[in-house]
């Protein structure tokens, strides 16, 4: 054979032969980089989660002015379109509200889970205690958690009226003075609680209702207009929350974090929009629809209007002034009229209480989607719905949470079966490897090759075991949402040391024994042959562990529990293979 060919040949063998090295190479790396990226994506996506659960996240964007009913941002050149007939905010001169508020400008509510005042100048809802809710647990000290308050310090209220041609509200005339037959009402022994204000104004009689039910956070608010005129009368329903951006301290996470502040609404084309104080501050909001509500949010509860659903409303959110730090979310309802010699009702609702999903459903079409459980919702509903009935029967949140874990182990067993079988069979290959890192030292190239063989020949993919840990995230992140937005959790024990799932563990053994867990399941996993993976995955546990401390005790619970039936499975397919192999 010519030199020449023998020469060709072995150049073209040469290359064959180092495009298949680069070949494994590549594929080595890419695992590397796939487990790395794996553990990357699991870190990223918890801290994402954590500070998504703030006002300082992602919001919405702002909508661009368009027409047909829908959403329009409206800049300051467009302020002045918004309705001038609603009355302002709080007068500085000459008003109710410069003098100090005593029993004869007021009326006091009491059910068996609201306290609220009612001032008679306007008819406006202007503090609101929740009976059943306190500022922390009841052998610290504490206190129902007051919602709506107008003080020195803060304003939150809840004002209504009727603006429009014959309406009692306007920026001229002021805001009318109602009388009430008594200054205090109590529910008492009673099942409905009925409030009249009223009001006789130009041969027009009018009662401004609010009605209260037992073990309801819903206030019903109804306006009925005798006209004795000889004309028609006609005005429109507004519903306002008036509000500065100063969030309850009570409700301030770890780290300073807060979870979202700012107005909600139903929109033409979106279910649940929300927007921050920043947003409504650039740019007011208006649309038009069908039905429809207007809220206002905090960590686990909410204030609403909810108008009619027969009837299209008006909603605007705005700033009150350029410098004021004041925010006014209004509702408009359609026009009411009354003919002369007639009476005429009109009836809205107003929600101020917690986020609970299946009261929130009854009152208005999506309106529990202020429980926001973001990006997740499709998972987070059924996670929530599911901890709830398993909580009907067990009758305690801790060990719905534990039950909830181990029928999620249980429907994802099939899916994640696979990964733990290539897991336990990279265990059984370590010594193997172990062998090939002794034989061929630094080569890292040599040695990749012949890992690459090793598994090919074994038929196991290193990157098998990472999809337990991929599987869980989307789990472990829906319940991340549902713990921290169920109120039910909010200062619900569960046993010893742990009084509040919604907080964090105040002696951090929970923490301490979740990272124990996952330092026991990393045992037994195989490894990684490379020093900088081998490295990663030795500091995993302590870094879960650290940023565990901080997170509400009830997810700590659910991801340790979660850790040892992992644990428990991997066990069991171990014992499978070992079986299986013996044969």
């Amino acid at each position: 054979m010519p030199a020449a060919m023998i020469l060709c040949r072995m150049k073209i063998c040469g290359v064959k032969c180092l495009q298949k090295t680069q070949e494994n190479r590549r594929n080595m790396d890419w695992k590397k980089i796939g487990l790395l990226g794996a553990i990357g994506i699991v870190t990223w996506q918890l801290m994402i989660e954590w500070n998504q659960f703030s006002e300082n996240g992602p919001q919405y964007a702002l909508k661009a002015p368009i027409s047909d009913g829908n959403p329009v941002a409206v800049n300051e050149e467009q302020r002045a379109e918004l309705p001038s007939d609603l009355p302002a905010a709080p007068r500085t001169s000459s008003s109710v509200y410069e003098k100090t508020q005593t029993a004869e400008d007021t009326v006091s509510v009491r059910t068996d889970v609201l306290e609220m005042t009612i001032d008679l100048h306007g008819g406006d809802i202007i503090d609101v205690r929740l009976l059943e809710h306190l500022t922390k647990m009841p052998e610290k000290g504490g206190q129902p958690i007051q919602l709506l308050e107008r003080s020195n310090e803060s304003l939150y209220i809840a004002t209504s009226g009727l603006i429009g041609r014959d309406g009692t509200d306007s920026k001229e005339t002021g805001r009318p003075v109602f009388q009430a037959a008594q200054r205090s009402f109590d529910l008492a022994g009673e099942d409905v609680l009925e409030v009249d204000l009223l009001l006789e104004l130009e041969g027009v009689k009018i009662v401004k209702q609010f009605s209260f039910q037992r073990g309801n956070y819903n206030v019903g608010l109804t306006y009925s207009v005798r006209n004795n005129r000889s004309k028609d009368w006609e005005a429109r329903f507004f519903g306002q929350i008036k509000r500065d951006s100063k969030p309850p301290p009570e409700l301030t996470s770890v780290f300073g974090q807060t979870p979202f502040l700012g107005a909600a609404l139903r929109e033409p084309e979106k279910n649940f929009a929300k927007y921050g104080f920043n947003e409504i501050r650039e740019a007011s909001i208006s649309t038009e629809l069908e039905g429809g509500w207007l809220a206002f949010l905090q960590h686990y509860y909410v204030a609403a209007w909810i108008p009619p659903a027969d009837q299209k409303n008006r909603y605007d959110l705005k700033q009150s002034g350029a410098q004021d730090d004041m925010y006014l979310l209004s509702v408009i309802g359609a026009p009411f009229l009354v003919p002369s010699g007639e009476t005429g009702r009109y009836a809205a609702q107003f929600y101020v209480g917690p986020k609970d999903q299946v009261r929130l459903n009854a009152l208005a079409e999506h309106l529990e989607l202020v429980v926001d459980y973001g990006f997740f919702w499709i998972i987070c509903q059924p996670i929530y719905h599911t901890m709830v009935a398993v909580y009907d029967v067990v009758g305690n949140w801790g060990w719905a949470i534990i039950v909830l874990t181990l029928l999620i182990k249980v429907l994802l067993f099939p899916l994640s079966a696979k990964g733990l079988k290539s897991m336990a069979r990279m265990r059984r290959l370590q010594p193997e490897m172990e062998r090939l890192k002794e034989l061929y030292g630094e080569d890292r190239q040599k040695m990749g090759v012949e890992q690459m063989a090793l598994f090919k020949k074994e038929k196991v993919n290193p990157l098998g075991g990472c999809l337990p840990m991929i599987l869980q995230m989307p789990i472990f992140i829906s319940f991340f949402w549902v713990l921290s937005e169920s109120v039910e959790i909010r200062h619900a024990p569960w046993l010893l040391w742990i009084q509040d799932l919604s907080a964090i563990d105040p002696y951090f053994i929970l923490p301490l024994m979740m990272g124990a867990s996952m330092y026991a399941m990393q045992k037994m996993q195989p490894m990684p042959t490379d020093p900088m993976q081998a490295k990663v995955m030795q500091y995993m546990p302590v870094a879960f562990t650290f940023m565990f401390m901080w997170f509400p005790s009830g997810l700590v619970l659910y991801w340790t529990v979660s850790n040892i039936l992992q644990m428990g499975q991997q066990w069991v397919v171990n014992r499978q293979i070992l079986a299986a192999d013996s044969q």
